[in-house]
């Protein structure tokens, strides 16, 4: 069972919100910027980049959720994306949604990628029968680790893989995994 999506989430700062065709040069400056991107295998041109979030906005109308924009009011108009979505591939674990951000530098540091996340997960535990959200990254990306662990997502060591997506030999090919179960999300929203 998948209740309708909202066309937006409001958090304190933020509005999470379906894409604009003008969200793509932003996003397209970000994807191509190396450091932003220090955690992937490589940067994206323009052309992969609007693929991209022409893909991740096709995610709501095909599953009813997605990776949503997000915009700060006052700050800027786009500062990157949060959201729940399925796999593109077959991945070496059951769980097959996952949860993920990606957030321009000038905006980092400031609490926006969990405060954008905690709304995503609500909303979709919310809309959703999902024992289980995942989120998984290279074994390198600390800045990521530390928003899993303050979305209160467990490590899982056993877990560890070689994403099928990075060639073989890539220092960013080994992954690891973090889970966040629907009643560990909900006992947590209610505390």
């Amino acid at each position: 069972m998948t209740l309708p999506c909202p066309t937006e989430i409001r958090t304190e700062r933020l509005i999470l919100r379906r894409w604009r065709e003008e969200d793509r040069h932003a996003f397209a400056k970000l994807n191509a910027d190396p450091h932003v991107m220090r955690f992937f295998p490589d940067i994206r041109s323009r052309e992969e980049s609007d693929r991209s979030a022409q893909w991740l906005d096709d995610r709501f109308d095909l599953d009813g959720f997605g990776p949503w924009a997000v915009e700060a009011p006052g700050v800027a108009d786009f500062i990157g994306f949060v959201g729940v979505w399925r796999f593109e591939q077959p991945m070496p674990f059951a769980t097959d949604v996952e949860i993920g951000w990606r957030l321009d530098r000038p905006y980092w540091g400031k609490g926006y990628a969990v405060e954008a996340a905690n709304a995503a997960l609500a909303d979709v535990f919310r809309r959703t029968e999902f024992p289980e959200i995942v989120a998984f990254t290279a074994t390198q990306n600390e800045p990521s680790r530390r928003v899993m662990d303050k979305l209160g997502m467990i490590y899982d060591p056993t877990a560890d893989f070689l994403h099928p997506s990075v060639a073989e030999g890539h220092p960013l090919r080994l992954h690891v995994l973090y889970r966040l179960s629907r009643p560990a999300f909900l006992a947590a929203a209610q505390s």
